[in-house]
């Protein structure tokens, strides 16, 4: 059988061994990992339930670019993997698990968001319970630490553009951790229009952030708020046994609203199952302890 050639009169062997990569400009290839948990603080008062913060897990940066500065978990993918290894090989290296949830986010391909050279970062969502991990800086980095997440909304407007509608909103990122206070402020645009639907994330402020983590942690947590209305995705930041009121909790810290209890129970009933187990707090009534139901279809 004849082989193919192309306009060039080359068959595929030929083309391949004349190909020149190098005649390319081709950029690095990372991952970031927005690890999320829920941890709760200590209360004075034992009657008192204790209240409960979602936290990002940031690593102090030990070298330039961005020396001193907080970064998200990452660091480059290797010839030999995929950007999913990569991102378990880091969350292995700086949290010192490898069995916790795992989604892909988006991939931020801008010539200049790393002033090193063309770094596109392939970008993951992770969720863990705050009771299996143990933090670790790594080798380029100074320490670990997870910083409780708050955010804040500036300004919103809506204009029409394009034969459609494009909505503005600008986020306020506010990451702390003890006395150390970190941020930035993330313009959110979405064009909507017979086109489809196009997101762009600009950062108009940064302080102590690096390179451009800080949209980054805001488009992981719109894609959390937005997932915990219609999955069971937030299942996978409790613990193995639980109460229905620490659930709403996590709930509510992530969508930043409060849940009325009898709605609540009824909507994410059939995201749990009752255990034969209670709880023993002291100076609380007993509750049921339920788990996870997972779900086949």
């Amino acid at each position: 059988m004849e082989e193919i050639r192309d306009i060039n009169g080359l068959t595929e062997k030929e083309f391949l061994s004349a190909y020149r990569p190098a005649d390319y400009e081709r950029p690095s290839m990372a991952v970031d990992t927005v690890i999320f948990t829920v941890t709760q603080t200590k209360e004075d008062n034992y009657r008192k339930l204790p209240e409960k913060e979602l936290k990002v897990l940031m690593i102090k940066r030990g070298g330039h670019p961005y020396l001193g500065s907080w970064a998200l978990p990452g660091g480059f993918v290797n010839p030999d993997e995929t950007t999913e290894q990569a991102a378990m090989r880091e969350l292995k290296e700086e949290t010192g698990v490898d069995n916790i949830y795992l989604e892909q986010l988006y991939t931020f391909s801008e010539p200049k968001r790393d002033p090193r050279m063309w770094v596109m970062s392939c970008s993951y969502l992770a969720l863990a319970d705050s009771g299996k991990i143990s933090v670790k800086a790594g080798d380029d980095a100074r320490q670990a630490e997870w910083f409780t997440v708050k955010t804040h909304t500036f300004d919103e407007k809506i204009i029409e553009k394009d034969g459609g509608f494009e909505k503005m909103t600008e986020y306020g990122l506010i990451l702390s951790h003890g006395d150390e206070v970190i941020s930035g402020r993330v313009r959110h645009t979405v064009l909507r229009n017979d086109m489809g639907v196009k997101n762009t994330y600009e950062i108009t402020e940064n302080n102590g952030i690096a390179f451009d983590h800080a949209r980054i942690i805001l488009y992981a947590l719109e894609r959390l708020r937005g997932k915990v209305k219609y999955t069971d995705i937030a299942l996978n930041l409790m613990p193995e046994y639980f109460t229905l009121t620490d659930l709403q909790m996590v709930y509510e810290i992530i969508l930043g609203k409060e849940q009325i209890k009898a709605a609540f129970r009824r909507k994410y009933s059939v995201l749990t199952e009752p255990t034969d187990k209670m709880t023993s707090d002291a100076g609380h009534r007993p509750s049921r302890l339920y788990r996870r139901k997972w779900l086949t279809d």
